[in-house]
C-alpha cells in the first residue's frame, strides 16, 4: 500500500486496540494538533484525509493537549489516550513539560512533535536549533529525559519498528509514561510502499502481573501484626481493584489511608477509611501512621507528600510491604517486594492471611480519630463569620452539589492540599487532581480530557487564579467542540499556596501577591484584572458567586447548563483548612539577617530530625 509517513502513521494509529480482562477499546479513539510548516503537510495532510478513522481536535496551547490526553488515559485506566501532533521548534518544545508530566504520573501519551528535514537541503530551516556539535541534535532531543521510549524517524522504513516500540511502552503498565517519535517535515511527507499487515487491527493485551508465591509468603510472615495500614495508591484505581481492596480491608480490618492518585479507592465513609495521608493528609491517618507496625503499600510511588519526607512512619521497628507492578516502585523504602497487579496482590494476601484480623482495641483506634476528623470537616466546610469565605467553604459547597460520580480535577496551588484533606469521595473516578507533577494549568486541560473520556460525569475543574493565568485557553477549545465543564474559579489575588510557604520559610509572602509595582517594589495596589470577563471572552457562560450561598446557587445552575461555565468567586487568602500534622521538608536559609528567616530556621532544625532512614 503506497501512503506517505503521515498517512502511514495515521492509519497505523486507528488500527490499535488495547484489551484487558475481555474487554476491547481503541488504543488511540483521536489526536490533538496544533498545525505549523513541521507537520502541517504531512500528518495535517493524512489527519484530514483519514479524518472518519482518527478524528482531529484542535488544540489552542501544545502543552495543554499533552495535560489533554493525560487526563483522557488516567480516566480510561492507561488502557487508552490520545495522539498529540505539533510543528517544529516552539510548538515542539511546548510538549515538554506535558511530557514530564505524563511519565512522572505513568500516564501514556503519544507525542509526534515534527523536526527538521532529514535530507538537510535548506540548513538553518525555519526555527532549526544550529548545534556545532552536530547536524543530528534538534530540539526534540529535550525530549529524551521526559520520555519512556524516543525515536527520530529519518526514514520511512524506520517507521515500522518505531511504532511497534512505541505501543509496547505505552501498553506496558510498568513502563508507560510518554512516548516521543520525532518527525521530520520532509520525511512525513514522503511515500513508501508499506505492508499491509502493518494497517491490520492490532489488540494489545494489558497483562496483569501475578504476585510471586514466595514472595507472598514473605509478605505474610511480615503481616502478623498489630498495627497494619494500608496505603492505597493511583495502582489500585489503574487496576479496577477497589472492590477487592474493599474486601481485604473489611475482612482484616487494617484501615486503608489514601494517597493524591489513590483518592476514593475507598468512599470516603466506608469504615476502614482514614483518608488522605501525609503532608496533605488527615490527622487520623497520620497518627496511624507514625505508630503503624507494618505498611502495605499498594499501587503506591511513596512520594515526599505521602511519606511527610520521610518523616512520618516512626514506628522503630516498622517494615513495608509494597505491592506495585513496578518493581522500581516496589523496592523503596527496602520493602517486601510483592511484584504484581495490584487487583491480583490484594487478591493474594487476602487468601494467604485467610483468618487474620487485627485487634478490636485498633479497629475502635482508628474509627475514633477519623470521627474527629470528620468533625474537623464539617467545621471546615461550614459557613465562617468572614468577608469572604475560606478555600474549604467552597471545596465544601462544591461538595455538597456535585453528584457521587461526578469528578473534581485539580493540579497545583494550595487546594490540591485541602481537596486531599478535606474532599469527600464516593468514587473511584470521582477525585482527579494531578498531583506527581503538581503542573499548573493542567486543571482545565486536564478537565477536558476527563470530560471527554466518560461524558457521562459532571467534571468540576477547581482552579486558583494563579494557574488559571498560566493556561486557560482550553476553554476556547471545550466551546469549540460542545465538551461541558464545570470550572470554579478561586481568585485571591496572588500565589496563596507558595504565600503560606513563604511566611513558613520566613520569606514574607515576598513575590506571591498580584500587585502593581512601586518605588519599594510589587506592593501597590492589587491588578485590575478581571478573569471572570477573560473567561467570557473566551466563549463560556460565567456567573460571579459573591458568598458561600451564592456560590452553591451558581454550581447549580452551572450542573443544569448544558455549556461550559465558569463560576468566579473571590476568598480569603489568610484562611487555612485544618493542619495535617505532619511536615514537609523544605530548606530553610540556613544564615540571614532576617528575623522571620533566622526563626523559621530554628523549626526547621527541629522538624528535621524526624526524617528516618528505611533500611
Amino acid at each position: 500500500m503506497r501512503l506517505t509517513v503521515g498517512q502511514a502513521l495515521v492509519r497505523f494509529l486507528a488500527a490499535q486496540w488495547s484489551e484487558r480482562d475481555g474487554r476491547e477499546q481503541r488504543f488511540f479513539p483521536g489526536c490533538f494538533g496544533i498545525f505549523g510548516h513541521g507537520n502541517v503537510a504531512g500528518i495535517g495532510q493524512a489527519l484530514l484525509e483519514y479524518g472518519e478513522e482518527m478524528p482531529y481536535y484542535m488544540a489552542r496551547n501544545e502543552q495543554a493537549m499533552v495535560h489533554t490526553a493525560s487526563g483522557f488515559a488516567r480516566m480510561n485506566d492507561r488502557l487508552s489516550t490520545l495522539a498529540c501532533t505539533t510543528s517544529i521548534g516552539p510548538g515542539a518544545t511546548n510538549m515538554v513539560t506535558g511530557a514530564a508530566l505524563a511519565t512522572i504520573n505513568r500516564l501514556p501519551v503519544l507525542l509526534l512533535p515534527g523536526d527538521i528535514f532529514a535530507t538537510r537541503p535548506a540548513n538553518p530551516v525555519l526555527q532549526e536549533l544550529e548545534d556545532g556539535r552536530s547536524h543530528d541534535v534538534s530540539v526534540n532531543d529535550c525530549f529524551k529525559p521526559v520520555s519512556k521510549y524516543w525515536d527520530r524517524i529519518n526514514r520511512p522504513e524506520q517507521l515500522p519498528s518505531a511504532l511497534m516500540a512505541a505501543m509496547r511502552v505505552l501498553t506496558d503498565p510498568a513502563e508507560t509514561g510518554a512516548v516521543t517519535l520525532a518527525l521530520p517535515q520532509d520525511v512525513q511527507a514522503e511515500a513508501y510502499d508499506w505492508p499491509d499487515e502493518l494497517f491490520t487491527r492490532r489488540v494489545w493485551r494489558i497483562p496483569r502481573a501475578l504476585p510471586e508465591p514466595a514472595a507472598l509468603d514473605e509478605a505474610c510472615a511480615l503481616l502478623q501484626a498489630v498495627r497494619p495500614l494500608i496505603v492505597a495508591g493511583g495502582g489500585v484505581i489503574y487496576s479496577g481493584a477497589t472492590d477487592d481492596l474493599r474486601a481485604f480491608a473489611e475482612r482484616t480490618g487494617i484501615p486503608v489511608a489514601e494517597t493524591q492518585a489513590g483518592k476514593g479507592a475507598l468512599p470516603w465513609n466506608h469504615p476502614c477509611s482514614v483518608g488522605a495521608i501525609g503532608a496533605t493528609g488527615t490527622t487520623a491517618a497520620n497518627a496511624l501512621a507514625r505508630e503503624a507496625d507494618v505498611v502495605i503499600g499498594i499501587g503506591t510511588r511513596y512520594s515526599d507528600f505521602t511519606t511527610a519526607s520521610h518523616s512520618l512512619f516512626q514506628n522503630p521497628g516498622v517494615r513495608f510491604v509494597n505491592v506495585n507492578v513496578a518493581r522500581f516502585d516496589a523496592a523503596k523504602l527496602a520493602g517486601t517486594m510483592v511484584v504484581a497487579d495490584a487487583r491480583e496482590g490484594i487478591r493474594g494476601l487476602n487468601a494467604a492471611l485467610d483468618g487474620y484480623a487485627v485487634p478490636d482495641a485498633y479497629k475502635h483506634e482508628a474509627t475514633a480519630l477519623m470521627a474527629r476528623w470528620n468533625a474537623a470537616v464539617d467545621g471546615a466546610y461550614a459557613p465562617q463569620d468572614r468577608p469572604l469565605p475560606a478555600q474549604s467553604e467552597v471545596i465544601g459547597a462544591v461538595n455538597e452539589v456535585s453528584g457521587p460520580r461526578d469528578v473534581v480535577v485539580c493540579a497545583a496551588g494550595s487546594m490540591p492540599g485541602d481537596l486531599h484533606k478535606l474532599w469527600r469521595a464516593s468514587d473511584p473516578k470521582g477525585y482527579h487532581v494531578e498531583y506527581g507533577y503538581s503542573c499548573m494549568g493542567y486543571e482545565i486541560a486536564g478537565g477536558l480530557g476527563v470530560k471527554m473520556a466518560d461524558p457521562s460525569r459532571e467534571v468540576y475543574v477547581m482552579v486558583g487564579d494563579g494557574s488559571y493565568l498560566m493556561m486557560a485557553q482550553e476553554l476556547a477549545t471545550a466551546v469549540a467542540e460542545g465538551i461541558k465543564l464545570v470550572v470554579v474559579l478561586v481568585q485571591n489575588h496572588g500565589f496563596a499556596s507558595i504565600g503560606n510557604l513563604s511566611e513558613s520559610v520566613g520569606a514574607q509572602r515576598f513575590g506571591t501577591r498580584y500587585r502593581a509595582r512601586t518605588g519599594t517594589g510589587l506592593d501597590g495596589e492589587r491588578l485590575p484584572v478581571d478573569l471572570a470577563a477573560n473567561a467570557a471572552s473566551l466563549g463560556a457562560d460565567v456567573l460571579r458567586a459573591t458568598g458561600a450561598a451564592d456560590l452553591r446557587d451558581a454550581l447549580r445552575r452551572a450542573r443544569e447548563s448544558d455549556r461550559t461555565t465558569v463560576v468566579h468567586i473571590e476568598t480569603d487568602p489568610l484562611s487555612d483548612a485544618p493542619g495535617s500534622e505532619a511536615w514537609w521538608d523544605v530548606p530553610v536559609a540556613e544564615v540571614s539577617a532576617l528575623d522571620s528567616t533566622r526563626e523559621a530556621r530554628g523549626r526547621y532544625e527541629k522538624e528535621v530530625w524526624s526524617r528516618r532512614r528505611h533500611l
